[in-house]
């Protein structure tokens, strides 16, 4: 029953400021609170410093996107040395030009004066996608936060299932020798003896189990914290939170306004929806105005010194087989399932919500049966113990005493702290731990 406990306790979901690509040191301190918890993992997380190169990458992208706006300029050199001057090109392309010795250098300008807003769509695609990337970063924090502190709880919950352990072993340690003396003055049986030694060696087999899962906790603990030693400074008590509100409403609200992977998925839809924009305007004209200028210093007899030109070129599309009808269709199917995808995630985060809500319900309702089994437990051991003493009762009775004792203690130790995780599991849900 003591390793049942035990297990019921760890029933949850788990998970030194240093060199962020080298994590090596432990935290060095004493004691560990919460918050210096989560500021370690917020700077040491591998997978939240790759979600922020990812946004400064995203960021990058929008200015690719709004280069088409600016102009273009290019400076040439070309150098020629033909052995018969005057010849034109006899293959490879049609030209009314001549093949004529020179060396030429000068620049070339292009401007795009109207694709009929095509480019300023795929600007607007773009910043939606870096402001989606910019969410999911946002959720990859809260995660590691939620990590962190579920793994900090499940720490103290593993701590407080081993005190409850160790008593238990003092107790029936106590009650073995006792058992002993009295067996010794003929007062009581060998078999008594017996029942109580199996009593104290099973005790003694759950607190090896209980010291065990402190350090599989406190590993746990440093992998969300980003660190590769195991934590060893003490953990600081938190308070419990205020009381849960009646029903899960005002979390459904905040979790529409705040939860980072359904504005991601927003933001991502209206991407969608803007590169759409942009394919349909693939069948309009593009006018680009066209300048070149420059000097050739080394030239035959058919060439100037110098020249300058300016001008437009119109482009309009007539045929290419379908290919811009079906880039249309292809954005525009695209950017309708964005939408189903937004809708499914808002789906999802209403469901968590409100089971969250129900399970941190649940966690908050047992504290108080669980006080009240342990006190109910604690006096049932005491009359135990007194009619054992009185010889009234047997060594069966005392030791079921015993176990429903020792069970209350360990279920109570661990309810605090899996009220603890459910509570900042219903945070991250509605979206409070961004």
């Amino acid at each position: 029953m003591l390793s049942v406990g035990t297990a019921l306790s760890y029933g949850q979901s788990p998970q030194t400021t240093s060199n962020p690509f080298s994590p090596t040191e432990t935290f060095a301190a004493t004691t560990l609170t919460i918050a210096q918890a989560e500021s370690i993992a917020v700077a040491n997380q591998p997978r939240l410093l790759a979600a922020q190169l990812r946004t400064r990458a995203a960021v990058q992208r929008v200015r690719e996107a709004r280069s088409g706006l600016f102009p273009t300029v290019a400076f040439n050199a070309t150098g020629v040395a033909v052995a018969d001057t005057g010849t034109s090109t006899a293959a490879g392309a049609l030209t009314t030009s001549s093949i004529s010795d020179r060396f030429a250098y000068g620049g070339n300008l292009v401007q795009l004066v109207t694709d009929f807003g095509r480019t300023s769509a795929l600007v607007g695609a773009q910043r939606s996608l870096a402001d989606a990337q910019k969410d999911l970063t946002t959720l990859t924090a809260a995660r590691i936060r939620l990590n962190v502190r579920s793994a900090y709880f499940q720490v103290m919950g593993a701590e407080a299932v081993l005190h409850a352990a160790q008593e238990a072993q003092g107790n029936r340690q106590l009650i073995v020798r006792q058992i002993t003396a009295l067996a010794g003055g003929q007062l009581r049986s060998t078999l008594d003896v017996s029942f109580a030694s199996v009593l104290e060696s099973e005790a003694e087999l759950a607190v090896v189990r209980a010291e065990s899962s402190v350090q599989q906790q406190r590993t746990r603990l440093s992998s969300a914290m980003g660190q590769l030693q195991p934590v060893t400074a003490t953990l600081v008590e938190e308070q419990l939170p205020s009381q849960l509100p009646p029903d899960p409403s005002s979390y459904l609200a905040q979790a529409d306004a705040q939860r980072a992977d359904l504005n991601a998925a927003i933001a991502q839809q209206h991407a969608a929806s803007r590169f759409a924009d942009s394919e349909r305007r693939l069948n309009y004209p593009t006018l680009n105005a066209l300048g070149a200028a420059g000097q050739i210093p080394f030239h035959d007899r058919t060439l100037q010194g110098n020249y300058a030109a300016a001008g437009f070129n119109l482009s309009i599309p007539v045929l290419n087989g379908g290919l811009f009808a079906a880039r249309r269709t292809e954005a525009e199917l695209e950017s309708t399932a964005r939408t189903r995808d937004a809708e499914e995630v808002k789906l999802e985060v209403n469901e968590q919500v409100q089971n969250d809500w129900s399970q941190a319900m649940e966690a908050y309702r047992s504290l108080d049966v669980s006080a009240r089994l342990v006190a109910q437990s604690k006096e049932s051991l005491r009359l135990a113990q007194a009619r054992y003493q009185a010889g009234l009762g047997s060594i069966v009775e005392l030791n079921e005493a015993q176990l429903s004792e020792t069970s209350a203690e360990i279920n109570a130790a661990g309810v605090t702290y899996t009220y603890l995780t459910r509570r900042a599991e219903l945070d991250f849900a509605a979206g409070l731990l961004n």
